[in-house]
């Protein structure tokens, strides 16, 4: 099995170098691609100085977000199984075999990284939890899924399934993007617990509630008029 990693980033200069140090950690033959999404911040130099041939780098001209990015890099994997990782510390990379783990075995086409099955985690803001819930079950109600977590970074497809999916979002919206069309094409889809260590506004956090209010938006969206 060849694994392809995808990491978009935005201005994550004091996280990326490390990130890119943990996944490439990781014991599994594997390609990574790291597309910029127009930072500003020092990241594109930090980025440069990558030697490793693993590593592949693709730059946006501009921000457009985290879909968009996503959207930029997909077309370039050539491994099996794609795994999303963001690029800011709060998700493990030593999650992968447990995350790999359901589609090795042949039970899943699609895992999902769950914040809220049980394992360590940073307490942080009690409101911003209520509106990841909230969206999910949202989300599960119009397609039919029992997911606790559809906002989570770690998406991991098996790379055929990915093939058939046509993205649109540019920012957050990806996320009930992916959900909603992974689920209309009756993907076999399995959580998995992983670790978390969030991060507050203060540290770099971007999502907002006005991206909140544009997943409601795609979650309709995506179920009905798509």
């Amino acid at each position: 099995m060849r694994l392809s990693i995808v990491i978009p980033v935005y201005n994550e200069a004091g996280t990326v170098a490390e990130v890119l140090r943990r996944v490439l950690a990781v014991p599994f033959e594997k390609e990574i691609i790291v597309v910029d999404d127009g930072s500003t911040d020092g990241t594109r130099d930090i980025l440069g100085r990558q030697t490793s041939p693993d590593v592949t780098v693709l730059l946006q001209d501009r921000n457009r977000g985290k879909g968009a990015a996503l959207r930029a890099g997909f077309p370039r994997v050539t491994g099996d199984v794609v795994v999303v990782q963001d690029a800011d510390l709060e998700y493990d990379p030593g999650d992968y075999p447990r995350l790999l783990k359901p589609i090795l075995d042949g039970d899943a086409d699609v895992v999902y990284g769950s914040r809220f099955g049980g394992e360590t985690h940073r307490v942080l803001l009690f409101w911003h939890y209520v509106g990841n819930r909230f969206l999910t079950t949202l989300s599960n109600m119009f397609t039919n899924l029992n997911l606790t977590d559809m906002e989570t970074c770690y998406k991991v497809f098996r790379a055929d399934v990915l093939r058939r999916v046509t993205l649109s979002s540019n920012r957050f919206g990806f996320e009930p993007e992916i959900t909603a069309k992974v689920a209309r094409l009756g993907c076999r889809i399995y959580e998995v617990p992983v670790s978390y260590r969030g991060r507050g506004y203060e540290s770099g956090k971007k999502i907002t509630w006005k991206d909140g209010l544009t997943a409601i938006g795609c979650i309709v969206w995506y179920r009905f008029f798509d």
